[in-house]
């Protein structure tokens, strides 16, 4: 299944949770363990009415779904995204009963979720999420500093899987912010995350394996791909030399054009996304460089069922009616990439720097 940079959604499995600590990492898991239709839900011996996308239980339930020991601090959270305008909820000072509400939900989804059976809470780890592309974006206008969790689903958000403007996305879904924002640079992200360079290229040494990274030569930037997304089929990260082909092959296009403003960075990600439709073609008829099965494989599991699919994809509180993406879309705007008199540099730069240049660094 295609995941167009067009379409509102993005699918998260929920056996796959952003992993430390954030916000959005919070509201996955309260996403997760909320009620995927109308009807009673049974918790620690009591039955409760719960509708669509809500949760009824206790504090020692919510504890548990944040993973949160304390109970201030549990409370904590529900209000800072109650202030966010991700969830509501109520607490009962007599009963101790507390409910929460996702507002970020679909209200008619193609496809019957769960008919015939009692239950009206998601199971964890089965099935999964449909997430905005746009949720992390309250973060960014609110310029809150992102926490692990939150850099983590940010770039889940943005995964694209088969976009025809960027013809990296039909190797294996890459990430992209916006239009023209199909290579990226750590300072790119850096200031949309209100981290330091340091920081971002510690994140992305840590996350790997789940965001691998392919510097491109020269100041170029990067491109960010995602080993977990589930594209429906199995497929193998790239090698340097399939890359380096299609990027050659996207320059020789851009070369042809008269568009020289801007900085090397900037030109490709327009280049990339005028001539993806070029280049598509006569990349799929090349044959694939093969690649042991035992290193870079990604498989899909087909362990995804339906009896837990529910799709919080709208935006603050406008509902959308059809999950399929025919809607129309305004990604990320390209404001956060870097100027074109931005200045970088060693050592965390990706212009003209080798991977080897941080090896016996320091920081690391």
């Amino acid at each position: 299944m295609k995941c167009l940079l067009k379409y509102q959604w993005v699918k998260l499995p929920r056996n796959q949770m952003p992993p430390g600590k954030g916000i959005m990492g919070a509201w996955a898991r309260l996403a997760s363990r909320a009620a995927f239709r109308n009807g009673q839900a049974r918790y620690c011996r009591y039955v409760n009415q719960v509708t669509i996308g809500s949760w009824a239980g206790g504090i020692v339930g919510l504890k548990s779904i944040l993973g949160i020991k304390n109970r201030n601090k549990a409370l904590e959270m529900m209000d800072k995204l109650v202030q966010l305008g991700y969830i509501d909820y109520e607490l009962n000072p007599k009963t101790k009963k507390l409910t929460y509400q996702i507002k970020d939900w679909v209200v008619q989804c193609s496809g019957e979720p769960c008919m015939g059976t009692e239950a009206v809470y998601t199971t964890p780890g089965y099935g999964f999420l449909c997430l905005p592309r746009n949720v992390t974006q309250r973060l960014v206008e609110a310029h809150d500093y992102f926490d692990e969790a939150d850099a983590w689903l940010d770039l889940w958000c943005h995964t694209v899987w088969q976009d025809p403007g960027n013809a990296f996305s039909h190797i294996a879904p890459a990430v992209q912010y916006g239009q023209y924002g199909a290579v990226l640079t750590l300072e790119t992200l850096g200031r949309r995350w209100g981290w330091e360079k340091t920081k971002v290229w510690r994140f992305f040494k840590k996350h790997a394996d789940a965001f691998p990274l392919y510097k491109l030569p020269g100041s170029f930037g990067c491109l960010i791909f995602n080993t977990g997304y589930p594209a429906g089929t199995s497929f193998s990260l790239p090698e340097s030399n399939q890359i380096k082909r299609i990027l050659e092959e996207i320059r020789i296009w851009g070369e042809k054009t008269h568009s020289k403003s801007g900085s090397d960075h900037e030109r490709l990600n327009r280049w990339i996304t005028w001539y993806s439709r070029k280049v598509i073609p006569s990349m799929l008829e090349q044959p694939q460089p093969a690649v042991p099965a035992e290193r870079h494989r990604v498989a899909v599991s087909d362990c995804y069922i339906t009896r837990a699919y529910f799709s919080p994809c709208r935006y603050y509180k406008s509902f959308i009616e059809d999950c399929q993406g025919k809607e129309g879309y305004s990604p990320v705007e390209s404001g956060h990439l870097p100027r074109a008199d931005q200045k970088t540099g060693p050592p965390f730069d990706f212009g003209g720097i080798d991977y080897g240049r941080f090896e016996g660094d320091p920081l690391w």
